[in-house]
């Protein structure tokens, strides 16, 4: 075993900075080393790094791992950067259901206090969207979320936000990055015991009017009438299921102030559990974690389920289409909300001038053909929202004609308004069960919906592939898999003609037919694209939370009948799928 590694690990054992019991874990460890050679180099081989968003990893004790060590080290370095630019400042703290969550919170709240920042902390569990509202609601200058999103329960992390109520981004991110890793003496990150702060009035419990603002603006935002909603609300059957996270309170309570009086939460995934005992994974893209709502809506003929993940800023949809589960992916639940907005507001003409959507570049450009036929604007972004908020930051601040009205990306998250910067499953659930029961006043369901869409625009297809690899050999792999797509040497892919390659690391995006490169204006990252002479494309990106790469292709069909378009888009991405499962397996 690396002798690096094995110093790194009795360090920390010997630190008296780390309380005994934690010390313990890595002592026990130590004893056998040959035993326990994979956990410790796991553990040690390098620090749990402060990534573009915060912290995310396995817990446990050790340099590489969540643990309420990492969390001050992580608070402190965001407190320096606050302190920097504004010389001091309130934070909001947060966090969902996961194991140990309130526990990072209290230890965030306790570097604040003795930073000398004020900290508010909410008094129960909170989705991701509410933290992000509540910084703006406080005037804060900073906001710690405790959440691993839908990581398994082995997980947990540290998101920090700005004080617009964004995920931070460049440069405050790199310079919270170089605070982080500067920390390397850990008697120097300050901390004050959570009941010594509320003493002092440094820390302090939110009470039900930040959570009362938050709802209320979701009921201001309400496309149609909102007595519309609650004179019919009654008759849209909505099944829910938290999945054991922090949005049941939230999506209930929304539900019953719009009049969505129809709506039955799952007992058995109601109550906030960390070890998310009834599904394999807490995420509601997978249609097996929303498998017990939708049994109950079919058994029942009820209209809609929706799944939230455990911090509440996703969301997935199932529907009951003449008595058959159907199940909508990102791009499709995306499409539907745009697609009822800008005919509503049209039709209302509350459509701003210069009405604008943004969205990640891996999302459909469904979105484009939607937003464009009524005279729109959409904006692409690198993944996430963090990047999404910041372009609405930058476009405030230059006082862009541009009128915000919606962003999403195809991982199931949508940002109905910008109260709000970032994904928020709780507005989300508002606007898809206005969609939907709109629709169905009209006899119809969203699927029937989708048709429309389709039928006017055009067939969008999109898929997922996402390869999964662990630990220190699996960074390796998917390292190798990306250079060897981008080193690919062939003119055609899967029997599609590439005519350009975009890499987003470089910046540079080649033209194979004109032999011409332009620059790409988006931050670097390690992405990659190809453009087919189709007008197909596929995207392939390295997650930046989980140990997985990810392949998007996107095809789309405009000749023969609907069924056709289906038909023959669903043979194009199965091909491609094949080949790139291929190259993984060669990388």
């Amino acid at each position: 075993m690396d002798q690096k590694i094995i110093q790194n690990a009795k360090e920390w054992g010997q630190n008296s900075y780390f309380l005994e019991t934690d010390r313990k874990e890595i002592l026990d460890l130590l004893s056998d080393t040959a035993k326990n050679e994979a956990e410790i180099n796991e553990r040690f081989y390098r620090d749990l790094e402060f990534g573009t968003g915060g912290l995310r990893a396995p817990m446990g004790m050790g340099k590489n791992r969540m643990n309420k060590y990492n969390v001050r080290r992580a608070t402190q370095a965001l407190a320096n950067n606050v302190i920097k630019h504004f010389g001091t400042g309130s934070a909001v703290v947060s966090y969902d259901s996961r194991n140990n969550s309130k526990a990072f919170a209290l230890e965030v709240a306790g570097v604040f206090a003795a930073n000398g920042m004020k900290a508010y902390v909410f008094n129960s569990l909170t989705p991701t969207p509410m933290l992000s509202f509540a910084v703006r609601y406080f005037k804060a200058k900073c906001g710690v979320m405790i959440t691993a999103s839908h990581n398994p329960p082995i997980y947990n992390g540290f998101k920090a936000f700005w004080n617009d109520g964004a995920q931070v981004v460049p440069p405050v991110d790199q310079e919270i990055i170089s605070e982080y890793n500067q920390l390397t003496n850990w008697n120097e990150i300050k901390h004050m015991e959570f009941n010594e702060a509320i003493q002092k009035g440094l820390v302090c419990w939110t009470d039900e009017k930040v959570d009362n603002a938050f709802y209320e603006i979701i009921e201001q935002k309400v496309i149609q009438d909102i007595h519309l909603c609650r004179e019919h609300g009654k008759k849209l059957g909505i099944v829910y299921t938290a999945l054991h996270g922090s949005a049941e309170i939230p999506c209930e309570m929304t539900a019953k102030r719009l009049g969505l009086t129809n709506f039955y939460s799952i007992p058995e995934q109601a109550k906030p559990d960390g070890n998310f005992p009834t599904v394999k994974s807490p995420n509601p893209e997978d249609p097996k974690a929303l498998a017990m709502a939708v049994d109950y809506m079919i058994k029942n003929n009820l209209d809609i389920v929706f799944g939230t993940d455990p911090d509440g800023d996703r969301l997935g949809v199932a529907l009951n289409h003449k008595g058959v589960a159907k199940f909508l992916n990102g791009n499709q639940i995306g499409a539907l909300m745009i697609y009822y907005i800008f005919q509503m507001k049209s039709e209302n003409k509350t459509l701003p001038k210069n009405p604008l959507v943004i969205k990640s570049i891996v999302t459909s450009p469904i979105q484009n053909a939607i937003v464009e036929s009524f005279g729109g604007t959409v904006l692409d972004t690198l993944t996430g929202f963090k990047w999404m908020a910041g372009l609405i930051r930058e476009l405030e601040e230059t006082k862009s004609p541009y009128q915000f009205v919606f962003a999403s990306e195809e991982s199931f998250g949508y940002m109905p308004h910008n109260e709000s910067r970032d994904k928020d499953g709780v507005s989300s659930m508002a606007l898809m069960s206005e969609v939907a029961l709109y629709f169905k006043l009209k006899g119809m369901t969203l699927i029937d919906a989708l048709d429309e869409i389709y039928n006017k625009f055009g067939f969008y297809f999109e898929s997922l592939v996402s390869q999964d690899y662990e630990g220190i050999q699996g960074a390796q792999k998917i390292q190798r898999i990306m250079e060897l797509f981008r080193n690919y040497p062939e003119t055609h892919f899967a029997g599609e003609e590439i005519v350009e390659k975009e890499d987003y690391e470089a910046s540079l995006a080649t033209n194979f037919k004109t032999q011409r490169t332009k620059e790409i204006t988006l931050p670097k990252s390690n992405v990659l694209s190809f453009t087919f002479a189709s007008g197909n494309k596929l995207f392939l990106r390295p997650s930046g939370t989980e140990p997985k790469i990810k392949f998007y292709t996107m095809v789309r069909e405009t000749n023969g009948s609907l069924e056709e378009k289906k038909n023959n888009a669903t043979i194009k991405v199965n091909i491609i799928e094949t080949k790139i499962k291929e190259l993984c397996e060669k990388a």
